[in-house]
């Protein structure tokens, strides 16, 4: 059974005759301790504090029998461990130079033209947030405002907190990992094709950030923790 707080994408589930339905991550309804495994593949890096990061581990963990297991995934601050580069690094696309033009001066820039929207607490623009950032636990640059940088695709990442442009194309939602981030002067025709651009908040883990938050609860242990492609993991077992 899956679920997911996009509708369209469990619509697309339905039409291939999974088993879907729209919830959010935060509060699943589905029994406690019903669950044999729960996988969460990149959903807890667009969490906009430490405090619902680790409310979201709490309810995978409240899902599961004793015994069940989990498995978490996260986006990673470290795109190149080991002296190795990942996936993400390496999968260079053809149009890789006139990104490069095109987003000349543009790279890491914040969102200056997207204010905050000051009644929500649990806003990725919040000074809860902000102040987090100021810890360079792992290299992670801190900012001096409110204003989110904005990543440019297929480079390391220089904030634990940035924003990611998707494009929409052709009426078809597609993700910014895969495809490149192209920023066009307004108007051409480049812009048309790939407008309009929505920026994806997302919070990419540190080495240990995500074991510590599941150590932190006394209701699972920590069975494997380990990196994978770009991506920092572990698997849970329920007590």
């Amino acid at each position: 059974v899956g679920c997911d707080r996009s509708k369209n994408l469990v619509d697309i589930c339905g039409e291939k005759h999974f088993q879907a339905f729209v919830c959010d991550a935060l509060s699943v309804p589905i029994r406690s301790g019903s669950c044999d495994a729960c996988i969460s593949i990149a959903v807890i890096h667009h969490f906009s504090t430490a405090e619902r990061r680790l409310a979201t581990i709490r309810e995978l963990a409240r899902l599961l029998r004793p015994g069940g297991t989990a498995l978490i995934y996260v986006w990673a601050m470290e795109q190149e461990y080991k002296n190795q580069k990942s996936k993400y690094l390496k999968e260079k696309n053809g149009s890789k130079n006139k990104e490069k033009e095109m987003n000349a001066g543009t790279a890491q820039r914040p969102l200056s033209d997207q204010g905050p929207d000051n009644s929500s607490q649990d806003s990725a623009w919040s000074d809860q947030l902000v102040n987090g950032l100021k810890d360079e636990s792992c290299g992670a640059k801190p900012v001096a405002d409110f204003r989110l940088p904005v990543h440019t695709n297929r480079t390391s990442f220089h904030s634990q907190d940035l924003l990611v442009p998707w494009h929409l194309k052709g009426g078809t939602k597609k993700k910014e990992e895969c495809v490149d981030t192209v920023l066009v002067p307004g108007g051409s025709k480049e812009s048309q094709e790939l407008s309009p651009v929505f920026h994806r908040y997302y919070h990419v883990f540190c080495e240990g950030e995500l074991e510590a938050a599941c150590r932190s609860l006394d209701c699972v242990r920590v069975q494997k923790s380990y990196y994978d492609q770009g991506n920092w993991c572990v698997i849970l077992e329920k007590l």
